[in-house]
């Protein structure tokens, strides 16, 4: 029998509603389901001015915003700020706020909650108390409006506040940032960034959970980099953690996760066969960097030799490849403490380490009378990325003659250790390998061989007396091309004393799923402006 047009319309009609009824919350499901990301390592600390770690700087990032903010350029732009203004001598900076910002607790951001932020900061970041000490004074002018007025040339002022990596000014209130001493955790998280932490929901070391903030305002230019627009696009984000490499490979193949920090670099050849999953691309500044940090308060690493012969275990090639990174993705000659790649790396004062060997180690330790002293190697067993790295380490130095203890553990358990200064009986630490991003060491003032120097607020507690004039006229300097040579003077210094000897420069790239769209690919997660694709 004849099926009537007329009742076949309506028949077609009515699944075309049914189906649009039923593919709205399916959509509306894929957004609703949270983000999912995994980070390197647990998150434990969550003060960015107290904890050095990149995990809080994540997860800082999340909660807290800046007042300048670096684009995917390098350029530095307003954030929270409206506007800056300079007097013709450089030496008054007065800066005011864009207009209805507030905290999560419904407080506005106002010029005194700035002030205090950056004063907190400049007791803490080795940028910061270069700036602190340039400072004659910073007044507050209004709510929106304050006033920073230098007592002598500082020529890096935005790219002090507008700083990337760790430790980033970020702004939080006053009544904590002026109550709180800068090596001690605040008591809330109170941020005027783009999501909310639910600490009733925060497993330490294991999950971390984020609700988008609906007091946030995001400014109305896209977003680019750290700067721009930070639009919260999802309702919720985790942060889980995940210590083996090959669970986090399967989970983000299966789509339990969305987001790894860094993709394990044993699957990289997988995943970029994979149609499913994107690879980050960003270069430079978000290249990783490996070292390791040198605990100079203690003998017998008091001793420049001693020094010197942890540098000559560097083997940058055998230690790179001890990471599995593919050749595409590695850079074993570069000898730069400023990562190849970035305005200021150059082959200053790098002949020391061309041609390392563990019999120059070796020779070292016999110069320096080195008599088996016990030297504590903090060993991060569940990181992905500093394992490998460490493992290296351990048997080139026992190679070269150095009595190891080597305590293997997590990177949380070790970095609550490494910020300290005990006694070895005590709990106390020699050596441990760390990894650091492009953007910490680009710049001399942030560079932990460099910008540390004789500060006392770091754990490597290194005090070169030769490089403080020099990294006094770094700062003071407003033109770029003097500056680059200066920072080869610095090079050399740093290189020679061995404050933080640089182990090798390599992409770990992050990995996510194709399904997301708007992700920023810029050197470490950013996760306002990313969406689901509704399947």
């Amino acid at each position: 029998m004849a099926f009537p047009l007329a009742k076949l319309r309506t028949v077609l009609a009515a699944g075309l509603l049914a189906a649009t009824a039923l593919a709205a919350p399916v959509a509306e499901a894929q957004q609703q389901r949270p983000l999912r990301l995994v980070l390197n390592v647990g998150l434990q600390t969550l003060d960015p001015i107290a904890g050095p770690s990149f995990v809080t700087r994540n997860f800082s990032y999340m909660v807290f915003d800046t007042l300048i903010a670096m684009d995917s350029q390098g350029r530095y732009r307003p954030q929270m700020l409206d506007n800056w203004r300079t007097s013709d001598d450089g030496l008054t900076w007065t800066f005011t706020l864009r207009e209805g910002l507030e905290f999560s607790d419904g407080t506005p951001v106002t010029a005194e909650d700035c002030v205090a932020s950056i004063r907190r900061w400049g007791g803490r970041d080795s940028l910061g108390r270069r700036l602190m000490a340039a400072t004659r004074e910073m007044r507050i002018v209004d709510g929106r409006t304050f006033v920073l007025e230098l007592s002598r040339p500082f020529g890096l002022m935005l790219e002090a506040l507008g700083k990337p990596s760790v430790q980033v000014p970020f702004i939080m209130p006053a009544r904590l940032a002026s109550t709180t001493p800068p090596t001690t955790p605040v008591a809330e998280v109170v941020g005027s960034g783009p999501f909310l932490f639910v600490r009733d929901q925060w497993i330490p070391g294991e999950r971390t959970v984020f609700l988008r903030n609906p007091r946030y305002r995001p400014r109305n230019e896209p977003a680019d980099g750290l700067a721009g627009g930070k639009v919260p696009r999802m309702e919720r984000v985790e942060f889980v953690n995940m210590s083996d490499p090959g669970l986090r490979a399967a989970a983000i193949q299966a789509g339990e996760v969305d987001y790894l920090e860094y993709a394990p670099i044993d699957y990289i050849p997988t995943f970029q066969r994979n149609r499913n999953l994107v690879l980050a691309r960003a270069r430079g500044g978000a290249e990783i960097v490996g070292a390791i940090s040198i605990n100079h308060h203690q003998p017998p690493f008091d001793n420049v030799l001693i020094r010197r012969a942890v540098q000559q275990i560097m083997d940058r090639s055998q230690i790179i490849a001890a990471e599995g990174v593919p050749p595409d993705y590695s850079r074993p000659d570069c000898q730069s403490v400023y990562v190849c790649g970035t305005f200021y790396a150059s082959e200053t004062g790098t002949e020391p380490m061309r041609d390392t060997s563990i019999a120059r180690a070796r020779e070292l330790l016999r110069q320096a009378g080195y008599s088996n002293e016990r030297v504590v190697f903090l060993q991060p067993g569940d990181s992905a990325l500093i394992n490998p790295i460490g493992l290296v380490m351990i048997d080139r130095l026992r190679q070269a003659g150095f009595n190891l203890d080597v305590q293997t553990s997590d990177w949380s358990s070790h970095a609550q250790r490494w910020i300290q200064r005990q006694p070895l009986n005590q709990g106390g630490w020699s050596l441990i390998p760390v990894i650091y991003t492009g953007f910490d060491l680009a710049n001399p003032l942030s560079n932990p061989g460099i910008g540390y120097n004789c500060t006392n607020n770091q754990p490597w507690g290194y005090c070169i007396p030769a490089m403080t004039p020099v990294i006094e006229r770094f700062e003071a300097e407003g033109d770029q091309d003097r500056r680059r040579g200066i920072a080869g003077e610095l090079q050399r210094i740093a290189i020679d004393q061995a404050t933080f000897p640089i182990s090798g420069q390599f992409a770990s790239p992050a990995v996510w799923r194709a399904e997301l769209r708007g992700v920023i690919d810029f050197g470490f997660p950013i996760l306002w402006n990313v969406e689901r694709n509704a399947r």
